[in-house]
C-alpha cells in the first residue's frame, strides 16, 4: 500500500501554470533572465521596458521558445506611463498574480558633480518607478481576491556600499529594502506576499555599459578577490531566485530579502 503522501508535489510548488505576470525592465539582462524562468514555468509574462526594440525582440525570443510573453512600452519613471502599462498588462493577460519590480538605473556619479536632473531620474526610476507599479498591481491583486506576489530588486548596497560614487543608487536601494518590508505589512491581510532579492557582482551587459570605469580589468579582478566563490553572478542566478521567490516553494516568506552575492558582504 503506497505511502499517504505528506507532501505537495514538487512540479506543483514550482510550477505557475495560468499565473500572470509583469517584469520591469524584462527586456535584458537580469529583467529577461527573471521572464524566461517564469514564462518557462508557466506563467503568461508581460515584459515593461522603455526600450521597444529589445523589449519586443525578448518577447519573440520568448515566444519562439514555445512560452506566452507579451511585450508593453513603458518608462518606469513616469507615473501615467506606468499606469496605461498595468491597465494593458491586465486586460491583455486577463489578470496579475506576480510583479517583478526590475526596472533600475544605476549611473556613477561622484557626489559634487551631482545635479537635479541625476537625482530626479535616478529615484523616479528606481523609487517612484517601484512605488507606482506596486500601486497598481496590488490594487488589481486585491480586486481579484486571490492574493499575489511581488519581487523587487534591491541590491548588496541596499545593505554595504560596494562601490564609491554611487550614493544616489545606494540610498534608491536602501529605500527599496525598507519598502519591502512595510509592503509585506501592510499588503499581507490581502495575501500578497512582498520580498527582495539582494544581487551582488551579475555580469550584464547593462551593467558594464552604465559602469565602464568599474568595469574595467583591473578593477574587476579587484571586486572578484573579493567574492568567496571566486566568481562574478550570471543574469541567471537571479532569474532563478526570482522563480523560487514566485512560487509556492517560498509561500511563507514575506518581507525578506534573498542576498545573492557569491559571499561578498562577508567577505
Amino acid at each position: 500500500m503506497p505511502l499517504e503522501r505528506k507532501y505537495t508535489p514538487l512540479q506543483d510548488l514550482i510550477s505557475l501554470a495560468n499565473k500572470k505576470a509583469i517584469v520591469t525592465g524584462g527586456a535584458s539582462g537580469i529583467g529577461y533572465a527573471i521572464s524566461y524562468r517564469l514564462a518557462e514555468s508557466g506563467a503568461v509574462v508581460t515584459i515593461a521596458d522603455i526600450n521597444e526594440e529589445k523589449g519586443r525582440k525578448a518577447a519573440q525570443d520568448l515566444s519562439s521558445c514555445g512560452y506566452r510573453a507579451i511585450f508593453q512600452a513603458c518608462d518606469a519613471g513616469h507615473e501615467e506611463s506606468v499606469i496605461q502599462a498595468v491597465d494593458k498588462a491586465v486586460s491583455g493577460m486577463g489578470g496579475l498574480d506576480i510583479l517583478v519590480n526590475n526596472a533600475g538605473i544605476f549611473p556613477p556619479t561622484p557626489i559634487q558633480e551631482l545635479n537635479s536632473d541625476t537625482i530626479e531620474r535616478v529615484l523616479s526610476v528606481n523609487l517612484k518607478g517601484l512605488l507606482y507599479f506596486t500601486r497598481e498591481a496590488s490594487r488589481r491583486m486585491i480586486e481579484q481576491k486571490g492574493g499575489g506576489c511581488i519581487i523587487n530588486l534591491a541590491s548588496i548596497d541596499s545593505l554595504h556600499p560596494s562601490h564609491k560614487d554611487m550614493s544616489v543608487y545606494d540610498a534608491s536601494k536602501g529605500a527599496v529594502l525598507t519598502l519591502t518590508r512595510s509592503l509585506a505589512k501592510e499588503l499581507a491581510p490581502d495575501g500578497i506576499r512582498v520580498n527582495a532579492i539582494a544581487p551582488g557582482g551579475i555580469l550584464t551587459e547593462g551593467a558594464v555599459a552604465q559602469r565602464p570605469a568599474q568595469n574595467s580589468r583591473a578593477s574587476l579582478r579587484e571586486f572578484q578577490s573579493r567574492i568567496p566563490l571566486g566568481k562574478m553572478g550570471i543574469a541567471d542566478d537571479i532569474g532563478r531566485v526570482a522563480l523560487f521567490l514566485a512560487s509556492d516553494l517560498s509561500g511563507y516568506m514575506t518581507g525578506s530579502v534573498v542576498v545573492v552575492d557569491g559571499g561578498y558582504l562577508i567577505s
